[in-house]
């Protein structure tokens, strides 16, 4: 085992006296995620709690038909979405197979976009096309490929999404967004350092190495899709959180489409798990640098969410926000067991 890496967990029990009179000794372990120092908690009684609008997949919204007033479908884009600077595109929108990208309208940074799956006006998790997922993505590459050309210090740089609004998504119809900008959002400056710091010290790089270790123990290790290699978070940060490593990836410029199309497939994985689960919503990211440092390989995290549903209780909490510890209450390997048979 590689020794910068520590897998570090600790068991202990909160003693109560249950309402009939009966001690009991409730198991909490906290985790210390390898790779950022942070702690997470997770809760194994928190699975006797009844969790209200969660035993099955939940009806769709009650929008998921109205395409009348969607931007982005088909018949509304032109006349509702915004288009690019002709330095980026002369033709203000990018197309590839039914995928469609133009800037976002309300944009996060220097270089927002929203990237389209097809047209489409809601697809229920894990239903998605490969093919236009696929596209999706390709066209977030060739959009960032011209970002970087056009502004070389936009290096850093983001694919996310957010699914249905529990998920913090402010339209159902199904997309990605792509962020590249001269100043980098928290966790991209913490992996970025900690990516540095890893690689001058070891001489390796840190998912790499990360990978090897979970490998060797096999606990967390869900399956592969192209290149990319799946598991569960040893120290969640979401719940029922996983992730992909694209080992020896480290410049989105080098990636051929092969890539893209395993990531697509991956993510489709974990969405068809999810739906197992009766669960209708996730967040997903995909962090990089243009930087030429060549230290951070390419991991996306996907997360569920709580289900977007009437009466659904918001899976953050006050020890989330205010603690700033994720308190979950699945243990990753029972995650990984139950993910698996979805990469078969």
């Amino acid at each position: 085992m590689n020794v910068m890496l520590q897998f570090k967990r600790e068991t202990f029990y909160a003693r109560i006296i249950l309402p009939s009179g009966e001690t009991a000794r409730r198991p909490i372990e906290i985790r210390t995620h390898p790779i950022t120092g942070r702690t997470c908690r997770i809760t194994y009684s928190r699975n006797e709690e009844r969790e209200h609008g969660g035993q099955a997949l939940p009806e769709p919204p009650p929008f998921a038909g109205q395409r009348d007033n969607c931007p982005f479908c088909q018949e509304n884009l032109v006349g509702a979405t915004p288009k690019m600077i002709k330095p980026l595109c002369a033709k203000g929108r990018m197309v590839r197979g039914n995928a469609t990208l133009f800037p976002n309208l309300f944009p996060y940074g220097r270089y927002s976009a929203v990237s389209l799956f097809d047209d489409d006006h809601f697809v229920e998790i894990g239903t998605a096309s490969h093919q236009s997922y696929t596209d999706s993505f390709l066209n977030c590459r060739d959009y960032l490929k011209r970002v970087i050309s056009y502004d070389p210090a936009a290096v850093f740089m983001a694919i996310s999404q957010n699914h249905l609004p529990s998920a913090g998504g402010s339209l159902v119809h199904p997309h990605l967004q792509v962020q590249a900008d001269r100043i980098p959002a928290n966790h991209q400056r913490c992996l970025q350092s900690h990516a540095a710091r890893y690689r001058k010290q070891s001489g390796s790089r840190l998912f790499s190495d990360y990978l090897s270790v979970e490998q060797q123990k096999k606990e967390r290790i869900i399956g592969i899709t192209g290149g990319w290699h799946w598991l569960a978070a040893f120290a969640p940060e979401g719940f029922f959180e996983i992730w992909g490593i694209l080992p020896n990836v480290t410049d989105f410029r080098e990636t051929r489409d092969d890539h893209w199309a395993g990531l697509a497939q991956g993510i489709i994985n974990t969405q068809r798990f999810y739906r197992s689960l009766g669960r209708n919503s996730y967040n997903l990211g995909l962090l990089f640098f243009a930087d030429g440092a060549d230290d951070a390989e390419f991991r996306v995290v996907i997360s569920v969410r709580s289900n977007y549903a009437p009466w659904v209780r918001s899976d953050f909490t006050g020890f989330e926000v205010m603690l700033g510890d994720m308190a979950t209450f699945t243990a990753p390997e029972h995650t990984a067991e139950k993910a698996r048979a979805f990469w078969m």
